[in-house]
């Protein structure tokens, strides 16, 4: 019969000077290169939509872009460009750009501005 050596299960799973370890690159789990090349690439068809919506929020409008191809810091410099354009305050959360307020037409405006391929979504 043949023993199981510590490479035949995959590596080193933890490490006192480091913690966690990534099984696919062997690195700590903070540094993991698996990870940061699989968030590297958004998908999407090229086209970006701007929509207002008001839905759990008080009442409040919100202006949502979705469908940018950037990575994620991209995606945060993107968004201070539009909050900066609109004048108003925002976030970045998963993938989807909010600005707080109506701002649709300035923020498609500042899309198009930029080179993007721009459509509102919604009514």
């Amino acid at each position: 019969m043949h023993k199981k050596s510590l490479a035949d299960l995959g590596g080193l799973v933890y490490s006192t000077e480091s913690g966690r370890m990534c099984p696919g690159c062997r690195q700590p789990v903070a540094q993991c290169m698996c990870r940061q090349n699989a968030k590297a690439q958004p998908t999407g068809d090229g086209t970006v939509r701007v929509s207002r919506e008001t839905k759990g929020r008080g009442g409040k409008a919100v202006t949502l872009v979705k469908g940018v191809l950037a990575n994620e810091a991209a995606l945060v410099q993107l968004g201070k460009q539009l909050k900066a354009a609109c004048g108003s305050g925002g976030t970045v959360k998963d993938g989807v750009i909010e600005v707080q307020g109506d701002h649709v037409e300035r923020v498609m405006a500042a899309l198009q501005k930029l080179g993007h391929r721009v459509v509102r979504a919604g009514g």
